[in-house]
């Protein structure tokens, strides 16, 4: 049996799409008849009987119907409580040696790991990501989103450091109007500087919404009506602060939107149940009238109370909004689609040295 080879997705910083890189690349690669496995090393939470747990980790492996055998443990949390312990000495675990169970993984042509956040997260306990690279002798992909052309310099700085380790960079959440230049320019700036780019993926509405039964949960809201619309899917937020004229005006080139407002707002909220509303969230924790509940029961639009002022509810839907969560089905599709047409998986498939299985006939 042939030894697995690895391939360890990073990133420069948190939230730039490496949970959704990875079960795209893992999707594509299994559809083309590798055998594929998955872990993520290090994690963020635990259960309530004190096991590591990922939520992503489960996420992947059941969308991708992974036997049990071919889902890796996650052997760190990177918790406040783990930290302390570590700093305090309390905590002396060696990491790198636990990570080598890793090694022992048998069968999988390919195993993909989700690595920490950045370059630097796990440093403390010896699996940064350029660590765990070491351990498992694995190809390094770094996942950015492209918020400036900043991520530049960033990218070059994570080449110092990764060496040949780093296969190249996957950008991702690029604004429609600079797809061009980034294809002109940052691109080819990169591979002259010796970091491959597997590929440029336009920012998309849909994969960077939320489900409004996300915003309940983020929220701690109350949900006064359509319970049973939940799913609906939030791009992006409005604010109903003004008059009612001016707010019809701002409210009409929205799509897809949370319109947030205060509970005694009337007028706001029937104005917003007329456009391209995805739910009204209401501050203040005072109950809508009537004519607004009823108006928008017969459109199917939840309304929320949350018991929060404006500004903070804004920035938790704004977070929301931005963070980039794959678990909802129509996300998983448009992932799916959109790194097949944006993402050169030959040219990975040729860096992993990956051939396809032989069929024996």
């Amino acid at each position: 049996m042939s030894k697995s080879k690895y391939l360890l997705i990073g990133s420069t910083e948190a939230y730039s799409g490496k949970s959704a890189t990875a079960l795209g690349i893992a999707h594509q690669l299994k559809e083309r008849g590798l055998d594929i496995a998955y872990g993520k090393p290090l994690g963020t939470f635990y259960t309530s009987s004190g096991e590591p747990l990922e939520e992503d980790v489960q996420f992947v492996a059941q969308t991708l119907e992974l036997p049990s055998s071919h889902v890796l443990p996650t052997i760190l949390p990177l918790t406040d409580s783990t930290i302390q312990k570590r700093i305090r000495g309390e905590n002396t675990t060696n990491y790198p040696k636990l990570l080598t169970q890793y090694l022992q993984m048998q069968g999988a042509d390919l195993i993909v790991l989700e690595g920490p956040s950045n370059l630097e997260e796990g440093s403390l306990f010896d699996v940064s990501l350029q660590q765990v690279a070491e351990i498992v002798d694995a190809g390094v992909l770094l996942v950015a989103r492209f918020n400036s052309l900043l991520i530049v310099g960033a990218l070059i700085s994570a080449k110092r450091r990764l060496g040949d380790r780093l296969l190249g960079v996957f950008i991702n959440d690029i604004p429609p109007d600079r797809i061009e230049e980034v294809q002109a320019t940052v691109k080819p700036y990169l591979e002259n500087h010796n970091i491959q780019v597997f590929g440029l993926m336009p920012r998309n509405d849909l994969l960077r919404s939320v489900s409004v039964g996300d915003l309940v949960e983020q929220l701690q809201a109350e949900v006064l009506c359509r319970s049973d619309r939940l799913d609906l899917m939030v791009e992006s937020l409005a604010i109903g602060a003004m008059n009612v004229n001016s707010a019809l005006r701002y409210l009409r080139k929205g799509r897809n939107m949370a319109v947030i407002t205060g509970g005694d707002r009337t007028d706001i909220q029937l104005a917003a149940l007329e456009t391209s509303t995805q739910c009204l969230v209401l501050t203040g924790q005072m109950r809508p009238h009537a004519d607004v509940l009823s108006r928008a029961e017969d459109l199917e639009i939840p309304i929320l109370s949350v018991d929060l002022d404006t500004l903070a509810t804004v920035e938790i839907v704004d977070r929301a909004i931005g963070q980039v969560r794959i678990h909802d089905p129509i996300k998983i599709k448009c992932l799916y689609q959109m790194m097949s047409e944006c993402f050169d998986f030959d040219r990975l498939m040729a860096d992993l040295e990956l051939g396809l299985p032989t069929l024996v006939g």
